[in-house]
């Protein structure tokens, strides 16, 4: 699976994320008291899909030039 959960202090109601785990660019995706991490492809498109203001799904396009 490409979205991993991470997980919210309830307390603090703050996010750690540590840069040096993932590989490359990633991005962070928080809805509803929920934060998910991805990790974006070397080439292709990733979005993010919204419906009334909330994340609905996160999509991936991968491709490699010829």
């Amino acid at each position: 699976m490409k979205l991993q959960e991470l997980k919210i202090d309830v307390n603090t109601m703050k996010l750690e994320v540590d840069v040096t785990k993932p590989r490359g660019s990633f991005a962070v995706v928080v809805c509803d008291g929920k934060a998910k991490l991805t990790e974006l492809p070397q080439h292709g498109e990733t979005k993010i899909i919204t419906h009334q203001g909330r994340v609905k799904r996160v999509k991936f396009d991968e491709g490699e030039e010829f």
